[in-house]
């Protein structure tokens, strides 16, 4: 049976307040309403989806059993549930599977928050589990799991991005602060993730600990990721911003010859192609040079009648 992830559905983080949640809910109900789509089919679906999430999440109880269920079988990282792993059986006198439900739910939620479905409680060790069957407390059932897979953010140059690079990196761990070296990969993706084994949840009963992924952001410094894209930027003298020249400037891949146009206006872009990031098929975007026109603070006496003679022809 295919986990379902409410959150996802509704767009809200897991740390989502209860009023976030149903700002949200609201928002998409009103987009995705029949009566805004009047023979959508799409569209019912997911209001429906919607709805469903909502009724879970939007009710502080059952978003607690939906949160223990989740993090104690491990279903953020792919895993679906096989209720005859577990006792429950159709024909079961307490669990009747139904392929549909009279609310219009999904299988899923027909089977932990419909009528006559499984009791969470029981499932989760809150009480006695179906056909006389007792779950041991904090975990449901006796049998071994890979501790859960976990996520940190890191976030890496654009530079080290372009190149590779690698790092060392501490990480707060219940077994107290630890100190990684890490590869960070060429071209790496904005989002990307690293995966170090062994260092996420304990798995038990004897089963392998979990995964640690640390999931790759990008920080703005000298060099600024759009999609693909790089923009830079760099001072030029205002004379020469008016008249054209040349710059060199220093890239994250080493230094190039610029040309300036005359005329240039502060904000105005110069396109290198093809010396952006990497994108997802391997290409690469264009490296933008924005141009900032850069007054002196100190003029000698000579450019300062040069600038007296251009401001009388303004004039």
């Amino acid at each position: 049976m295919k986990y379902r992830d409410y959150y996802e559905i509704l767009g809200v983080p897991k740390n989502a307040t209860q009023d976030e949640i149903k700002k949200a809910y609201r928002k998409l109900a009103k987009a995705y309403h029949p009566d805004a789509n009047p023979g959508d089919k799409k569209a019912e679906e997911k209001f429906k989806e919607i709805n469903e999430a909502y009724e879970v999440l939007g009710d502080e109880e059952k978003r607690r059993k939906y949160d223990k269920f989740g993090r104690e079988f491990n279903f953020s990282h792919g895993f679906d549930f096989d209720p005859s792993m577990y006792g429950f059986r159709p024909g079961n006198t307490r669990y009747e599977f139904r392929t549909s439900g009279a609310n219009g739910f999904s299988d899923f939620f027909n089977m932990f928050f419909g009528d006559g479905g499984i009791d969470l409680d029981d499932l989760l060790g809150f009480g006695r589990g179906f056909s006389g069957r007792s779950f041991r407390q904090g975990r449901g059932f006796n049998q071994s799991i890979k501790g859960e897979d976990k996520e940190v953010e890191i976030k890496i140059s654009v530079a080290d991005g372009l190149k590779g690079a690698e790092k060392r990196i501490g990480l707060e761990t219940p077994e107290g602060r630890k100190t990684l070296e890490i590869k960070i990969p060429k071209g790496i993706q904005p989002g990307g993730k690293i995966r170090i084994p062994g260092m996420g949840g304990k798995g038990t009963n004897g089963a392998p600990d979990g995964d640690l992924y640390l999931v790759v952001r990008f920080k703005e410094d000298d060099y600024v990721l759009k999609g693909s894209d790089i923009i830079q930027k760099i001072e030029v003298k205002p004379w020469i911003a008016a008249l054209g020249g040349e710059a060199t400037v220093k890239t994250s891949e080493g230094k190039i010859i610029v040309a300036i146009p005359a005329g240039i206006r502060s904000g105005g872009s110069i396109r290198i192609p093809g010396k952006g990031y990497y994108n997802s098929i391997g290409g690469r975007g264009d490296l933008y040079i924005e141009v900032i026109i850069n007054n002196p603070e100190y003029l000698t006496e000579k450019q300062k009648e040069l600038y007296r003679k251009l401001k009388e022809l303004d004039d």
